[in-house]
């Protein structure tokens, strides 16, 4: 039990990663104090459900699965929201924060770095090119959202058109997503198909049918190069692309992978690549600072950063342990990835990028309408991913067991 007025475990961040080491460590001490610091409000959401939601016609307020207030009565702990931590001083165990124009400095008894990752935005030229969005955050969903309902509508009516700059996992989920929920989509990418560095080529093409059946414009091998202001027309923007297509739209999405943020842990010294380093206890180059979510760089992954919902959940409940005084190391099982195109459904289970090996369909699903199921084989034979479409992904369990983490 802690003493009275010992310093806390310093939480930074209120995503699902900051929220749920929260709770597993609660579940291992009631009376440890937590803190938990953040920028927004805090408020408890899914945030798969940000790539899905205009389809379901959800609002930003409807996604919020529990109040910060609630969340943080629920738990015992102490939260700080709108606070934006300053700095970490790793040697003295502080750290320093501004709320309000009001600078102080936090002590912490360990430290967890939960603060997520950046949308990458590829640079272009043009007077339009700063309306460019991108959502990664509930509140980027608001502004989008806001963007996209306050659209009047068009005197022919025609939808609006949005363009979705990428066409990887969650550009392809907002492009079916926008699709059920009556928008028009281009959808612009340098690969020469969807999903290009998860699927194996018949896979994408199964997805690439199954959007543009539903709707989906696709441009491939190509970039957004300007957007400019529409002079005239029925609407607002005009995209030119490298080969010289023009594409008009109303909204652009940006949607081209993200990128950890480590610019706190980096001014702290702690060391980073891709992502936060931390070691199969989850601790940084620090003693007592951690980290793990989608900043963090995990050795248990061979060096990967994993920006999946499962990864974040297997972290937290390892890192709890440790922190409460049972150093445990984090062991990532197989954990596919269900990606959300309701066009054609998909569950995946990627390799890991640097091994060597090759993909082959299961000839009992080869030609199916139903969908396809592919393994990837290495070197000595073994089964060590897999791609599930269709029907083919009610099988997931059984090919999971039948792979090899």
């Amino acid at each position: 039990m802690s003493a009275a007025g010992a310093p806390p475990v310093v939480i930074v961040g209120a995503g699902l990663a900051a929220w749920t080491t929260a709770r597993e460590l609660r579940k291992l001490d009631a009376a440890v104090p937590i803190a938990l610091v953040t920028r927004d409000n805090g408020d408890f959401y899914a945030k798969p459900t940000l790539s899905n939601a205009f389809g379901q016609k959800r609002s930003p307020d409807q996604l919020v699965t529990t109040a910060a207030a609630t969340m943080a009565q629920n738990l015992g702990v102490t939260l700080r929201t709108y606070t934006t931590v300053l700095s970490i001083d790793a040697a003295a165990h502080t750290l320093s924060v501004e709320q309000g124009g009001r600078t102080e400095d936090l002590a912490y008894r360990q430290l967890v770095l939960a603060t997520g990752a950046n949308p990458i935005r590829i640079p272009m030229q043009g007077d339009a090119a700063q309306v460019v969005q991108s959502v990664n955050h509930l509140d980027d969903f608001r502004r989008f959202h806001a963007e996209l309902t306050a659209l009047p509508a068009r005197a022919d009516g025609q939808p609006h058109c949005v363009l979705v700059i990428g066409a990887g996992l969650i550009g392809c989920e907002f492009a079916n997503d926008l699709l059920q929920a009556g928008y028009a989509v281009h959808v612009v990418d340098p690969a020469p198909g969807p999903l290009a560095s998860l699927l194996p080529a018949a896979a994408a093409e199964q997805l690439r049918q199954a959007l543009q059946a539903l709707g989906v414009v696709w441009h491939w091998g190509v970039t957004v190069q300007t957007l400019q202001a529409a002079a005239a027309g029925a609407h607002r923007f005009v995209g030119t692309l490298s080969d010289g297509t023009s594409v008009a739209a109303d909204a652009v999405l940006s949607a081209v992978g993200l990128r950890a943020d480590t610019a706190l842990a980096a001014h702290a010294g702690l060391t980073c690549a891709r992502g936060v380093l931390v070691d199969a206890h989850l601790q940084t180059s620090a003693p007592g600072v951690y980290a793990l979510g989608d900043c963090a760089q995990y050795a248990s992954a061979g060096g990967r950063t994993l920006p999946y919902v499962m990864p974040i959940m297997n972290a937290a409940r390892a890192l709890a342990a440790t922190l409460a005084g049972t150093p445990t190391d984090l062991v990532f099982p197989l954990m596919p990835v269900a990606v959300k195109t309701p066009a054609l459904p998909i569950t995946v289970a990627a390799p890991h990028p640097d091994l060597q090996g090759s993909w082959a369909q299961d000839p009992a699903t080869e030609g199916l309408r139903e969908g396809g199921a592919w393994r990837f084989v290495d070197a000595e034979g073994a089964q060590r991913g897999f791609v599930l479409t269709g029907k083919q992904c009610s099988k997931r369990m059984e090919w999971t067991k039948a792979t090899a983490p």
